[in-house]
């Protein structure tokens, strides 16, 4: 019986965020995530990677064992 008063809950929190309007400030939340807001070019995150990519001319390698 506790169930229904939990569910009614949870519905009310729903449907307010469902319909709730919301003022987001853009250059506040880049600011705090430390963005320039340029998404152009985001070659250090291949650079950082790109010892484990073989190239076409390595040959597999092989453990032993």
């Amino acid at each position: 019986m506790g169930r229904g008063r939990a569910k009614a809950k949870q519905t009310k929190v729903a449907r307010r965020l469902k319909y709730q309007t919301l003022d987001t400030d853009f250059d506040a939340l880049q600011r705090e995530l430390g963005t320039d807001g340029d998404r152009g070019n985001d070659d250090t995150e291949a650079d950082d990677y790109s010892q484990y990519v073989a190239d076409e001319d390595d040959e597999p390698r092989r453990h032993a064992g």
